[in-house]
């Protein structure tokens, strides 16, 4: 079955996890993806781990399934000529290589666009192509350091933290395949490509979203909260007799029913907790108040009241939970897959599920180079040419 973008071919030159992912996510969709690495294979993620299988590395499996790979010499007379043959042919380039380096390498918007009018070429750095920053380095981890992210989690005992995962890295690829899409959609009209220029930075801060909404309103530096929201109570973690789980009143009415079934209704009439103002404003006092209950029943029997009650709720669940899970497998969320060099890999699933034109994970990551004399082949090189 076709994929929803078929027929669009995309060309890419990224590396580690912020272009990767967005071109797996195009790929999944059926777009036709080429990944172009150095001889060899460029792409850092390869040698990042353990753990690895069969040498092949786990982090460089989460995002390049759904691709072709080719290893090119982009500095050498015959790479540069081969690449320029394929942005011929292709829809989107995306690079996300140091601001200057495709200037450099003669592979830039401009000199693109002269061969393909048509093209879509997406540029992802650390701080974007313009600013005074737009030379300096961007890693996820340092994006969320400077970003606000990391001042907004955990809480004042554990001081700043970073997410569990490069979430910079995965948010600017989804901006990406969304800018990338519209451009796409755009061109239908126009016939013309475009430019889009893509920062981590820029990504990382549009997630701020209400707290960042919250400062530019009230000109108030947000605090880190650890597990409470900044403007809904009671949203957080509590402790149960036997382990943890997530409460998340979303409104008065969630409010009351939670009281009944902690039987603590007096609570929900309390006018220091009747509205979500008021709750915010005395979440000092309401907290610690059902903390002492929620200890004394065990997660299920709370997972059970406030599941009954429509009340939203969740245990923390560890990663080999999460594997375990029925609604995720169920969703097909965890998928296998056949790889040449690793042999039967696992890997997490698409979450788009689209009617007429599902998704489909038709290639395994591929090893460097494993598709080379395929693609260039079609370029009506040579072996010799290929070889050079």
């Amino acid at each position: 079955m076709a994929g929803a973008l078929e027929n669009i071919k995309i060309l890419d030159l990224s590396r580690v996890l912020a272009g990767p992912y967005c071109t797996m996510i195009l790929g999944d969709l059926g777009a036709d993806v080429i990944k172009v690495e150095a001889p060899g294979g460029s792409d850092e993620t390869r040698k990042w781990g353990p753990p690895f299988q069969n040498g092949v590395s786990a982090y460089y499996l989460c995002a390049n399934r759904n691709k072709k790979s080719i290893t090119l010499d982009l500095k050498s007379k015959e790479g540069h000529k081969a690449i320029k043959e394929l942005v011929r042919e292709s829809d989107v380039i995306i690079n996300n290589f140091k601001t200057g380096t495709m200037q450099r390498l003669g592979l830039d918007y401009e000199a693109l666009s002269d061969i393909n009018p048509g093209i879509v070429y997406c540029s992802i750095t650390g701080f974007g192509e313009t600013g005074p920053y737009k030379d300096m380095p961007g890693y996820d981890f340092i994006i969320q350091a400077m970003s606000g992210l990391m001042s907004i989690t955990g809480d004042s005992q554990s001081g700043p933290q970073k997410v569990g995962v490069a979430i910079t890295d995965i948010l600017t690829g989804l901006y990406a395949c969304i800018g990338i899409q519209g451009a796409l959609i755009e061109r239908i009209q126009s016939g013309k490509g475009q430019k889009l220029d893509l920062s981590l930075y820029d990504s990382a801060v549009s997630a701020l979203v209400n707290v960042g909404s919250n400062y530019l309103m009230a000109g108030k530096t947000p605090e880190a909260l650890g597990n409470q929201h900044a403007n809904i109570v009671p949203y957080q973690t509590f402790a149960t007799m036997d382990g943890q789980m997530v409460i998340a009143v979303g409104n008065d009415h969630q409010f009351k029913r939670l009281c009944t079934i902690l039987e603590k209704p007096e609570y929900a009439a309390d006018g220091r907790f009747r509205t979500n103002p008021d709750r915010v404003a005395n979440r000092e006092t309401l907290i610690p108040m059902l903390r002492d209950v929620f200890a004394t029943k065990s997660t299920a029997y709370w997972q059970e009241k406030c599941q009954e009650n429509n009340i939203p709720c969740g245990p923390i669940q560890t990663i080999d939970e999460v594997a375990g899970d029925p609604q995720l497998n169920a969703r097909d969320m965890f998928i296998g897959a056949d790889h040449p060099t690793a042999g039967d890999i696992r890997m997490i699933g698409s979450p788009l599920k689209l009617s007429r034109t599902p998704v489909n994970a038709k290639r395994h990551p591929p090893d460097a180079g494993e598709h080379t004399d395929d693609v260039l082949a079609q370029l009506d090189l040579t072996q010799q040419n290929i070889r050079r």
